[in-house]
């Protein structure tokens, strides 16, 4: 471990003389400093805003509700249908097997809709309410 690294996990500053002086060097604070903070009630009440929101629950409440009665389901089966989710599909592969991977599938593929979802129709809605609330320093 360097000196600069033992000098930062200690907490004293890396040169005797520069009481500033930060973990890497940074000296700067990653916060910007800014005049007045957006009002963030008004940007709660905006119609934009509320947009947002309603397309957000359209997709997240849909799929959690699916995904919940999925994993129930699955678990409900296994609780009182052994007997058929031990049946063989091939070889030594069930179909309480191939139903507990599918919920994995199905954890990713949920995941991988919501991303691409929030890429296209919220994160460039949210940059436009970040802009007009004047959060950007454009």
């Amino acid at each position: 471990m360097s000196n600069g690294t033992q000098s930062a996990l200690r907490g004293s500053p890396r040169e005797p003389g520069n009481q500033r002086a930060a973990f890497g060097g940074i000296e700067k604070s990653a916060v910007r400093t800014t005049a007045e903070r957006p009002d963030f009630t008004s940007i709660q009440q905006s119609a934009e805003f509320r947009s947002l929101r309603r397309r957000l629950k359209w997709f997240v409440f849909p799929a959690t509700a699916f995904f919940l009665i999925w994993y129930l389901g699955y678990v409900l089966a296994a609780a009182y249908f052994p007997e058929q989710l031990a049946k063989p599909v091939y070889g030594e592969v069930n179909v309480g097997l191939l139903l507990g991977i599918g919920q994995f599938v199905t954890t990713v593929g949920l995941t991988t809709l919501y991303v691409r979802f929030a890429r296209r129709h919220i994160d460039p809605r949210v940059d436009e309410i970040r802009e007009q609330a004047g959060e950007f320093d454009r």
